[in-house]
């Protein structure tokens, strides 16, 4: 079985409940949309789909791999060009209709296509689904580091993420995914863990070389914090009674 990720274009931000009931309608049998590369084989498998850094690095006007695109036949009008250039950089996507690509991967390399995949996505000014985890990355609205990381214990990696992306990652932590990180390097990061009667929540001043802990009751206190952290701002420090570690 292959991880799957959909990319779209959004004019807006939209909820994982928008994007889950998009992902099943394509999924849908009766679903009758044109899908010029249904058979493009999951990245990271040995044969010639390649890897999204293999598209960058691919001679230019060199044929890729996934398949014809709706610019070359009667769709043309209907396809936004951000879904082109992302398979135009993308060996092995696959289109799912004239409006939306499929991005099917082994899941032994999962983790690390899906980290460009997003990227990619971003860049492209398209919205990215991962029906694996019931999670959308929208373009906005985002925190005020553009390097910050969203690290979780299920292994997945996010540059810069939306903060709706961040609250909902949020309420996925299970013993499965037993925590979420928002990291600016070598300057400071926020982490949190499910405990019996709530949560655990770190925080750590990486100039200063302090770090602090302290016992949240519920989801939406962490969600509250991370989001402030993300923003810049630190509230959160003030709000809770935290213990140097």
């Amino acid at each position: 079985m292959s991880f799957e990720l959909a990319v779209w274009y959004e004019p807006k931000p939209i909820t994982r409940e928008r994007a889950e009931n998009v992902f099943l309608s394509l999924r849908d049998p009766r679903n009758t949309e044109p899908r010029p590369d249904a058979g493009a084989a999951p990245i990271g498998e040995s044969h010639d789909a390649g890897t999204p850094h293999d598209a960058e690095t691919a001679p230019a006007g060199e044929p890729q791999d996934a398949g014809p695109r709706p610019e070359e036949g009667e769709d043309a009008a209907e396809a936004h060009p951000g879904l082109v250039a992302f398979a135009d950089r993308l060996p092995g996507a696959e289109w799912l209709s004239p409006d939306h690509i499929l991005v099917s991967m082994d899941p032994e390399h999962a983790d690390e296509v899906s980290s460009e995949v997003f990227a990619l996505a971003t860049e492209c000014g398209l919205v990215c689904y991962d029906p694996q985890r019931g999670l959308v990355h929208n373009l906005s609205p985002r925190g005020v580091y553009p390097t910050m990381e969203m690290r979780t214990g299920d292994g997945m990696i996010v540059v810069s993420p939306d903060l709706q992306f961040i609250s909902d990652a949020l309420a996925t932590m299970s013993p499965q995914n037993p925590f979420t990180a928002l990291v600016v390097f070598g300057e400071h990061f926020v982490q949190s863990s499910p405990e019996i009667s709530g949560y655990e929540l770190e925080y750590k001043d990486s100039v200063r070389n302090r770090m602090f802990r302290t016992h949240v009751p519920d989801l939406k206190a962490v969600q509250e914090a991370f989001t402030e952290y993300a923003t810049g701002e630190r509230a959160f420090l003030e709000r809770h009674d935290w213990k140097l570690v």
